[in-house]
């Protein structure tokens, strides 16, 4: 029978192969039990073949019952095991108690019970075999060998997914472990060979070039002195997320450690019950709700149960992908259908719009992320940034006021600060709106400061993991240049717990971690990718572009700002700028936009004019 064929009709073939395994089982079991003498019994013989076409129907229809016909050998477990041994029982135990309540002439009533050993035991060994061999032949045809970090559950489980699989195109070599008492231990048949500290000599005894990461509830600091180790020792590096499913415990994707992995800081601790209290029930605004923080913002606040989210966004395409993820997400679960997933379009630049969706739906609250934020593009249209950045917040506050909203909670950026560029400009003076309009009697408003979050739309480490992908070059505008990272869902948190203590016109910061060199991060995505910086992937300096510094600063001095009972959130010191200045500004701001005037340097000049920043920047 041609192997490709086999592999087209499995279930048939196996159904064949089953067929065998039954036959051969009874005329063993005869022999046994007649003790090989054919002469003496020869009169059973015939009933043992006339009946044995029943003995075959039954046993196939008990394997068809428990589909062993469907099971892939190459993942034969204890879970198999467990089911072949129930089919051939029951399927057996069936023949037998019809053998003896209706005595069958000349039938050996102990035969079914001898073949369904043996049975069992051809069919358990022909599939532990064919796994044998197959992980042998992965094995000789796998171009790494790799140790798995980790000697419990996770890393066996990990073993079993690669030693079955051709996917991986690995040998696993050995384990290693931080418990150096596990040093030698086997488990399913694999040494641990050590721990992290004997990782070079175990690459130089055995030629390892690959490490996969498999330890439960690992903490990105132990994630990263690991991944760090890895690299030191030139092995490419993967790690396998540990999912439970009703306490059960799997593998889920086994891939490359993505950047995200090693940059964030785990677990936050939150003021839940405070994040309860304050968004459990209500009606809650998201401007640019479709963009990277905007949706995170929408999920996050899901876990509380508000009584509406409405998004509103002018590009529909990323809003409606998240308004399908949320259905397919929370279709199933009663507590979320009653939280109602409202998706408007529309422009924070449109004051009659804004003013037509507060009369709908009444918003208690307003996180308002809504802005154009990519300083390069910002810089060959600044006018646009003033009418969406900086009259958007203008129309969104003001209508908010007009409406009774309780609480609005401005997404800032750090390029506000000492801002060389007109975005950080444009987001400077949001602030200062906010800030002009604390002591408005309606509506507590406040802004929330953070630098760069990891994988937001225009973010770096997207488009570097583009150009690695595409072979290079990894394009760096300056070897120097270094920049703040927070994940989204990081920031988000933040967001939300920030926008729970404001009262009105503060200006929240967030605690952003050490700063990060980009050039070291390109070389550090680029060994993770499996490659060699300027070897296999080149890093081209490009030049600092329009509007860019080598430094991003959350504040002009770190003596500026107040702790609050979160310590990943801080709140600056206010100016006291008043609201006829911020006004005056706006006009200069509305000017330059009715004359058409684009002049970059001057709107970063009207910004500053009169407000500490300037006597700072001076």
């Amino acid at each position: 029978m041609k192997l490709s064929f086999i592999r087209k009709h499995r279930e048939l073939s196996l159904y064949v192969l089953d067929f065998i395994t039954i036959v051969t089982a009874y005329f063993l079991a005869y022999g046994i039990r007649t003790d090989w003498n054919f002469t003496l019994y020869h009169d059973y013989f015939p009933a043992l073949i006339i009946n044995m076409p029943w003995a075959v129907l039954i046993n196939l229809i008990s394997i068809r019952i428990f589909h062993l016909e469907r099971s892939l050998w190459a993942f034969t477990s204890i879970d198999e095991v467990i089911k072949v041994t129930e089919a051939v029982f029951a399927g057996n135990l069936v023949w037998l108690l019809l053998v003896v309540l209706i005595p069958v002439k000349l039938y050996i009533r102990s035969v079914p019970i001898i073949a369904a050993l043996l049975q069992l035991f051809f069919m358990l060994g022909l599939r532990i075999v064919y796994r044998l061999y197959r992980r042998e032949v992965f094995a000789r045809e796998a171009e790494h060998k790799g140790i798995i970090i980790g000697a419990g559950s996770a890393g066996v489980r990990v073993l079993r997914e690669i030693n079955g699989s051709s996917n991986y195109n690995t040998r696993i070599i050995g384990f290693v472990d931080k418990n150096p008492h596990k040093r030698g231990q086997v488990l399913s048949g694999t040494r641990v060979l050590g721990t992290m500290d004997d990782l070079d000599k175990i690459k130089a005894s055995t030629g390892i070039d690959t490490a996969y990461i498999a330890i439960r509830n690992i903490t990105v600091a132990d994630l990263r002195d690991l991944v760090d180790q890895c690299q030191q020792a030139g092995l490419r590096t993967q790690i396998a997320r540990i999912e439970f499913h009703n306490n059960v415990e799997t593998i889920g994707e086994i891939r490359n450690v993505k950047i995200s992995d090693l940059l964030g800081r785990g677990e936050l601790h939150l003021n839940n019950a405070q994040l309860g209290e304050y968004l459990h029930g209500r009606t809650i605004l998201v401007t640019g709700g479709g963009g990277s923080i905007g949706s995170e913002l929408v999920r996050q606040m899901y876990g509380y149960q508000p009584a509406v989210i409405v998004i509103m966004d002018i590009y529909e395409n990323n809003m409606y992908d998240l308004q399908q993820e949320i259905h397919m997400k929370y279709k199933q679960d009663v507590s979320r259908e009653k939280t109602k997933l409202v998706c408007l379009i529309g422009s924070v630049r449109d004051r009659a719009r804004i003013d037509q969706i507060m009369e709908t739906y009444h918003p208690d609250i307003v996180f308002h992320a809504a802005a154009h934020k990519h300083v390069p593009l910002v810089e060959d249209s600044p006018l646009e940034a003033i009418k969406n950045n900086v009259f958007g917040t203008y129309n969104v506050i003001a209508s908010c006021i007009a409406h009774g909203v309780k609480k609005f909670v401005m997404i800032s950026t750090d390029k506000a600060v000492r801002t060389t560029n007109v975005m950080g400009a444009t987001k400077r003076m949001c602030e200062m709106i906010v800030e002009a309009y604390r002591d408005n009697g309606v509506t507590n408003v406040c802004a929330v400061r953070f630098g760069n979050v990891l994988g937001s739309h225009g973010s770096v480490i997207p488009l570097f993991e583009k150009q690695i992908a595409a072979g290079g070059p990894v394009t760096v505008t300056d070897p120097n240049i270094i920049r703040y990272f927070m994940t989204i869902p990081e920031a988000t948190q933040l967001v939300l717990q920030a926008g729970a203590f404001a009262k009105s016109g503060e200006i929240y910061v967030l605690d952003m971690g050490k700063p990060v060199k980009i050039m070291s991060l390109a070389q550090k995505m680029i060994r993770l990718a499996g490659f060699e910086p300027d070897r296999d992937i080149k890093i081209k300096i490009t030049g600092l572009r329009p509007g860019e510094k080598l430094y991003e600063e959350l504040l002009v001095n770190q003596k500026d700002v107040d702790k609050t009972e979160n310590n990943l959130i801080f709140v600056a010191h206010p100016e006291h700028l008043s609201r006829q200045l911020v006004q005056d500004k706006l006009a200069q701001l509305q000017d330059m936009v009715d004359k058409d005037m684009m002049d970059n340097q001057k709107i970063i000049q009207v910004v500053n004019a009169g407000t500490a920043m300037e006597k700072k920047n001076a």
